[in-house]
C-alpha cells in the first residue's frame, strides 16, 4: 500500500485546482437534498473531488481510515468540528481561499456554513476506500460504523 502524500503536497494540489475554476466549475451541482461530490481525478497515490454544499449539509463525525486529506474552500464557507471527548468539539470556520488538512486518524465532521452555496476541493492520499462514521449512544458510548467511500457521509440518526 502506498504511504499517504504529505499534507503540504495535498494542500498544494487542492490550491492549484481551486485556482483554476475551469477545472472544477463544470462539476459543481448544488442540490438542497444532499451534498454532491464529483471525482475530478484519481491515480494510485491521490484522488481529487469537487464537493457542492448547501445549507443544512453535514457529513457527521467520520474518519478517512488510512487516507490523509486536504480541503480548500473554492466558494462560500464550511465549518469543521474535531471530535473532543468530555469537552466542546474543536470548531473552526473555513472561508473561501482557506484550507484544512486531516490526518488519517482524525475524527471530524464538516458542515455547510453561511446562507449561500459552497464548493470545496478535496484531495485524499491514498485514495479513499473506506471510512468510519461515528455515533454516540444515549449512555455516551461511541460507536464506529465502517462504510465504503462511495457512500455519502451523513450524520447517523441516534
Amino acid at each position: 500500500m502506498t504511504a499517504p502524500a504529505p499534507a503540504l503536497e495535498l494542500r498544494a494540489i487542492v490550491d492549484a485546482v481551486a485556482a483554476d475554476p475551469a477545472l472544477w466549475r463544470p462539476l459543481v451541482l448544488h442540490d438542497a437534498e444532499q451534498r454532491r461530490f464529483e471525482l475530478l481525478s484519481r491515480d494510485e497515490e491521490v484522488e481529487v473531488w469537487v464537493v457542492s454544499w448547501m445549507p443544512g449539509h453535514d457529513t457527521g463525525f467520520h474518519d478517512h481510515e488510512a487516507s490523509a486529506a486536504a480541503i480548500v474552500v473554492a466558494e462560500g464557507a464550511i465549518r469543521e468540528q474535531r471530535l473532543a471527548v468530555g469537552r466542546a468539539h474543536v470548531e473552526r470556520h473555513v472561508a473561501a481561499g482557506q484550507a484544512l488538512t486531516v490526518r488519517p486518524a482524525d475524527i471530524h465532521r464538516v458542515l455547510h456554513s453561511g446562507p449561500t452555496p459552497s464548493v470545496t476541493i478535496h484531495a485524499y492520499s491514498p485514495p479513499l476506500r473506506r471510512m468510519g462514521q461515528y455515533e454516540s449512544d444515549d449512555d455516551g458510548t461511541l460507536r464506529r460504523h465502517a462504510q465504503d467511500a462511495e457512500e455519502e457521509l451523513r450524520p447517523i440518526a441516534a
